[in-house]
């Protein structure tokens, strides 16, 4: 098992491989989502919300584990309202203040850095190499000053039962299961 990686290595550095290498094929384009949409929204760094919004646009397991389209519609509703009006009261501030580690397009907010290091953390406990979706999800909720947090309570999103059902879902992918559990939240 690697060692504890400082905080500030969140996406690369001198003590492990790149971003390439530690995060899943489907959770690098997530990322790269929210670099887009950072830069497109004119934030300064790139939040937990970013994550959040990419994540669910984009990870089909990371859908799946809310209690159903509806909800998932809510948020994604929430997270343009946030890009096109509400985020402007967040664009002239960062995710709590400190500057993140540099990416190509912009910064990690320190709480967005620590949910990708906590992602990658969570894989490697797992028995796995490289963060996918459902660990950088439960990541989000862990820090109470993540914006994706603020994102899910203002939505309605009850936080044990969604956590429940990542927890089935990495169980799931470790036992090897059919994966039948991505078809129903409830299941």
């Amino acid at each position: 098992m690697p060692s504890r990686i400082p905080r500030q290595s969140a996406v690369g550095g001198p003590n492990r491989p790149g971003t390439d290498a530690v995060l899943s094929e489907e959770l690098a384009s997530v990322v790269s989502g929210a670099r887009r949409r950072a830069l497109r929204d004119g934030d300064r760094q790139i939040d937990t919300a970013h994550l959040l919004h990419s994540l669910l646009e984009s990870d089909p397991e990371v859908r799946a584990v809310f209690d159903g389209g509806p909800q998932v519609a809510r948020l994604l509703g929430y997270l343009v309202q946030r890009s096109i009006g509400y985020g402007l009261r967040w664009q002239s501030a960062v995710e709590n203040s400190g500057a993140g580690p540099m990416v190509a397009g912009g910064s990690w907010s320190p709480v967005a850095a620590g949910a990708m290091e906590q992602a990658y953390e969570r894989a490697v406990l797992r028995g796995d190499e490289r963060a996918r979706g459902l660990d950088l999800l439960a990541a989000l909720l862990v820090d109470s000053r993540s914006r994706a947090l603020e994102v899910l309570r203002h939505a309605g999103v009850e936080l044990p039962p969604l956590l429940e059902r990542i927890e089935r879902g990495h169980e799931e992918c470790v036992s090897g299961g059919d994966a039948g559990w991505l078809r129903s939240p409830e299941g």
